[in-house]
């Protein structure tokens, strides 16, 4: 059985739809924070996987 990363098969149309619903359900002004956060998490993400000894 092969499974898939649905991910991958994302166009930019989808992209761009999922981008106005994002707006829509969040609005334009909380758009940045969330962002930021994002970023800041996969940052921290990043940082403890590298910290993690294997």
């Amino acid at each position: 059985m092969t499974s898939y990363c649905t991910l991958a098969f994302l166009g930019w149309p989808e992209i761009v739809a999922i981008l106005v619903i994002v707006m829509v359900l969040f609005g334009a002004k909380k758009l940045p924070e969330l962002a930021r956060g994002l970023g800041s998490g996969i940052k921290e993400f990043k940082k403890a996987s590298k910290d993690e000894p294997s």
